[in-house]
């Protein structure tokens, strides 16, 4: 080629002899890959701030376990008058927490099978959108859409429960062993309102047409925080039975 000769891209910019390749796999214009989002790294650090946001959230129930079990054997109390009783074991409605422990393993698994769904569709997508290649039509089940009514269910027979437990005498002001019951129920189940609130936002993310990548972060975190809410729901009803020894 005569040296005279230039070689300029599409943007008037000087090319080097090859195409324009700067030793990075890739042409010095507009569609630089360093423009386009790494979605890979955006899941890790993802990841990695839950498992942060998660920290204080189980030290905060380890706390309250300790201070739960201590006082769960200090059942009596010295006063003027003698000795009185400060720990009445809580009789729980075993029934409607088994129930709501039920729907919630069955939603922690609705959640999971949500991830695998978005995860295939994000794998996919980029086959998808090659001109003239088509993979049919293919139906997805709305699992996020069950996770958030399994969610919803779950928190209306924790409702159920403290109603039944106020109908049986053990209110939330009315002993150390009944507020515990109250107030632990009622840190998990903030908690896990808060799961359901992404999952409402990755199904209107869903409505929206967002990218799917975007979506499939929102999915996957959701999802382990989910798990986490089932595994944390199912140490606390083991709390509650040991203490009911």
């Amino acid at each position: 080629m005569p040296a005279s000769t230039r070689i300029t891209g599409h943007n008037g910019t000087f090319l080097p002899p090859g195409g324009g390749d700067d030793g990075r796999g890739r042409e010095g214009d507009d569609n630089s890959p360093d423009l386009i989002p790494n979605y890979g790294e955006r899941l890790r650090r993802a990841r990695m701030g839950l498992a942060v946001a998660m920290t204080p959230i189980v030290m905060l129930f380890i706390s309250f376990t300790a201070v739960y079990i201590v006082r769960s054997f200090q059942t009596l109390d010295a006063g003027l008058t003698g000795y009185k009783q400060t720990w009445i074991p809580v009789q729980l409605p075993w029934a409607i927490l088994l129930a709501n422990t039920a729907v919630l393993i069955i939603s922690s698994f609705t959640i999971d099978l949500a991830r695998r769904a978005i995860t295939r569709q994000a794998a996919l997508a980029p086959v998808e959108s090659i001109p003239g290649v088509s993979l049919g039509d293919e139906r997805h089940f709305p699992w996020l859409t069950l996770t958030t009514a399994l969610g919803l269910l779950f928190l209306a027979g924790q409702l159920f429960a403290w109603s039944r437990l106020s109908g049986a005498g053990f209110h939330l002001a009315g002993g150390t062993s009944s507020s515990f019951v109250y107030i632990l129920t009622a840190m998990h189940g903030l908690h896990l309102a808060g799961g359901i609130l992404a999952l409402v936002w990755a199904n209107v993310a869903a409505l929206l047409h967002r990218p799917i990548e975007s979506r499939r972060i929102i999915v996957d975190i959701t999802s382990w925080y989910w798990h986490c809410m089932t595994v944390l729901w199912i140490y606390i009803l083991l709390l509650f039975s040991f203490a009911a020894q």
